[in-house]
């Protein structure tokens, strides 16, 4: 599957088939952990309003942001309860653990890093979506359909609040990031999440 363009500025690798085989036969882990993955995404919202307050512009934005992603979280816990899916506490993902410690602890680094990571999870996030919706069946289809378009503003509201911010300082920083981020993608990873790297598939035993 190629890279859609509106990505091509920020993640530097398509994913790989492999995840979509395997996300098309375990949806149901896959909506589990994309419910985590709207907590996450306005927990993150609130800590940058809370961290940042002086700067009105960007916890305007993100209150905004954080409200919606809020609204995702409620639309995936009732289609949990539709599909009777069950709640399963899942551990911390690799995909968020390794670029949480790539992020810079101290500022004015560390709001960048944030920043732009940001932009990356929300793309990548947006790039499944588009790659699912033709592998899945209603009503998750569908539902990732309308998802897909909210995803993608968020990338961009990442990426401008971070270009604005550090004006000819960012685009050296997401080049590292993205490529970061691209080895977490294309390599073989024993979790499945809804950002996980290859599936380490079960190993063949001959007779």
């Amino acid at each position: 599957m190629s890279l859609p363009s509106q990505f091509a500025e920020t993640l530097l690798v398509s994913t790989p088939q492999a995840w979509f085989d395997h996300a098309a036969s375990r949806w149901q882990e896959l909506l589990v952990d994309h419910a985590n993955c709207e907590k996450k995404a306005a927990s993150t919202a609130l800590s940058l309003i809370f961290t940042y307050p002086e700067d009105m512009d960007l916890t305007e934005r993100l209150s905004r942001l954080a409200r919606e992603e809020l609204r995702h979280f409620e639309q995936v816990q009732r289609l949990m309860q539709q599909l009777n899916v069950p709640f399963v506490r899942l551990a911390p993902s690799r995909y968020g653990e390794s670029l949480r410690k790539v992020i810079h602890r101290e500022e004015p680094a560390r709001l960048l890093d944030i920043l732009l990571c940001g932009a990356l999870i929300e793309a990548r996030s947006c790039e499944r979506f588009m790659g699912l919706i033709p592998r899945l069946n209603e009503p998750l289809s569908g539902f990732y359909a309308g998802l897909a378009a909210s995803e993608a503003r968020h990338h961009l509201l990442y990426l401008r609040l971070a270009e604005q911010r550090y004006s000819g300082q960012w685009q050296s920083r997401l080049e590292y990031l993205r490529a970061v981020e691209a080895d977490l993608i294309t390599t073989a990873d024993p979790q499945f999440r809804f950002h996980s790297g290859v599936p380490e598939l079960p190993m063949s035993v001959s007779a």
